[in-house]
């Protein structure tokens, strides 16, 4: 058992969310196809300034989180944002923070 698991769950799950988010370059994808407005397909790294084997260990990150889904194409990947899976994030961390916001400080 480790230290973790002595916090409830929507804390523990904040902080996968925030440690699979904490490098630039898996902010850089999550925008990329933000931006794009559609499922990519191909080679993200022909976009984000990474290697393809760089690229790669970032979206299976991303996927392990379940933030994009990769469907295969034949030989290529059709990589999408998990919008369903990105507002149940939002809505954690909208509560996580309303808590705080609310709070009465006295100092």
């Amino acid at each position: 058992m480790n230290k973790s698991e002595h916090f409830e769950e929507s804390l523990q799950e904040l902080a996968r969310f925030s440690r699979c988010l904490a490098h630039p370059a898996r902010l850089a994808i999550l925008k990329f196809l933000a931006e794009s407005r559609t499922c990519i397909s191909g080679d993200i790294s022909d976009y984000i300034p990474l290697g393809r084997t760089t690229v790669s260990q970032h979206l299976k990150e991303l996927r392990k989180l379940g933030l994009i889904k990769g469907e295969i194409d034949g030989l290529k990947i059709n990589y999408c944002l998990n919008c369903d899976e990105i507002r149940e994030y939002l809505r954690l961390f909208e509560k996580y923070f309303d808590d705080i916001k609310n709070a009465e400080i006295t100092c």
